[in-house]
């Protein structure tokens, strides 16, 4: 293995991995030791494998902290989605996976497709900082977001403030339908929320090797396992 990538990636001989646990298709639990389980954990433990480093998980609640916390040391690596704006501190491989985002309506709605929603007047319930949060922000040209930290905190907003929508992501909204009487999500997506594996901008060597190991992971069928181990399949899909 190249110096240069170990001494950008792993300079303490460990490799340092930011984990978002907000996300419950990568993050699907934890072990007794405390560390995290699923596809993002395990993701960062074959990086480690493939540098012949031990790997360390640093655990962030939500991606906007693991997006603060970009130059201050804390982590080597961050497996978090891309997104211009994290993009100005981070340098991303990438996408590993890919989750579709939409809305989801509540009983009785006029709201039929994507593109009614982005009017004058229609407010939308979303998770703050989120990657669909980062998009909505950029894209939405009418329509009013209104933020709250968390997803379960989105979806008290939706329901309690009586929302015209909730952005999520279609897994997530599909158990919080679940949960609503009449509620019902739209069709399609407005975007595909991908998940990628981000080092500090000023790592060209390592952010060069992330970027080949996502793609053989990928290729070789490594992330289609992960997957499938974590009883995720069809939730998670992954990315081209």
């Amino acid at each position: 293995m190249d110096r240069d990538i170990i001494s950008e990636l792993a300079p303490s001989g460990t490799l340092r991995a930011g984990i978002n646990l907000s996300n419950f298709l990568l993050v699907t639990g934890r072990a007794s030791s405390g560390d995290p389980i699923g596809v993002a954990p395990d993701m960062a433990r074959a990086i480690a494998d493939r540098l012949g480093v031990a790997v360390s998980y640093v655990t962030f609640a939500s991606p906007g902290e693991l997006t603060d916390a970009a130059g201050q040391d804390l982590w080597d690596i961050g497996l978090i989605a891309a997104e211009p704006a994290r993009a100005k501190t981070i340098a991303f491989s990438p996408p590993y996976v890919e989750i579709e985002a939409t809305y989801m309506v509540p009983e009785g709605s006029s709201l039929a497709a994507i593109d009614d929603v982005d009017r004058p007047g229609i407010r939308i319930a979303v998770s703050d900082r989120s990657a669909y949060d980062l998009y909505l922000t950029r894209h939405l040209k009418h329509a009013e977001l209104v933020r709250a930290r968390g997803l379960a905190a989105a979806f008290e907003l939706f329901v309690n403030q009586e929302l015209d929508a909730l952005a999520g992501l279609r897994p997530g909204l599909s158990t919080d339908a679940d949960s609503l009487r009449g509620a019902r999500i739209l069709d399609g997506r407005f975007t595909a929320v991908r998940q990628a594996v981000g080092t500090a901008t000023t790592n060209r060597a390592g952010a060069a090797f992330l970027a080949d190991f996502v793609e053989e992971a990928k290729a070789s069928g490594l992330v289609d396992r992960l997957i499938d181990r974590h009883g995720v399949t069809g939730r998670l899909l992954v990315a081209p």
